[in-house]
């Protein structure tokens, strides 16, 4: 069964540590998602497409500074892409390989959480959940940006963590037919 992200009810998020004391979270505003699940329910693939631009922090000079050449670098790269390479699914856990490309980079990783069966919604359309977590270094995609302390340490901490939750919602058969 073929699946479409329904943005409404998804989130792309992450959190960063600033000036190695505090937390910064933010969220992309923008993207699209595919997915696909095997007859038993369990996922087959997925695939994510994030609009970079679509940054937000809820602090626009920040945002602005992380859309520039220092981080993000929106104008030559304006999309975060995640593609699934393999997907192991026992009950609702799962752990999904694949490959991120970020800042023109291309790296594998590894996403774990949960991946819910499906429910039929109020107005007959099959949906399905996951949410899932990862830690990566921005380092390793190109973002290198960095001030640092008088004391010791950095203004923007390396590890960056991922969450992701998502509501996926059945492509009927007639959409597919159309297609």
């Amino acid at each position: 069964m073929k699946w479409n992200l329904d943005t409404t009810h998804s989130a792309a998020e992450f959190a960063v540590k600033h000036l190695m004391i505090s937390t910064v979270k933010g969220h992309f505003k923008s993207f699209t998602g595919t997915g696909e699940t095997n007859e038993d329910g369990t996922l087959k693939t997925a695939e994510l497409t994030i609009e970079a631009a679509s940054i937000n922090t809820n602090v626009e000079a920040r945002d602005t500074h992380l859309r520039s050449a220092d981080f993000f670098d929106v104008e030559k790269f304006p999309t975060i892409t995640f593609k699934s390479t393999n997907i192991e699914q026992k009950g609702t856990d799962i752990t999904i390989t694949g490959d991120l490309t970020m800042h023109g980079e291309t790296k594998p990783v590894t996403l774990t959480g949960e991946h819910t069966a499906p429910v039929t919604d109020p107005w007959g359309n099959q949906r399905s959940a996951l949410a899932v977590t990862a830690k990566i270094s921005r380092k390793e995609w190109g973002l290198h940006y960095n001030m640092a302390l008088e004391a010791g340490g950095w203004v923007v901490g390396d590890d960056v963590k991922l969450s992701i939750e998502f509501e996926a919602v059945a492509v009927k058969a007639e959409a597919l037919v159309a297609a």
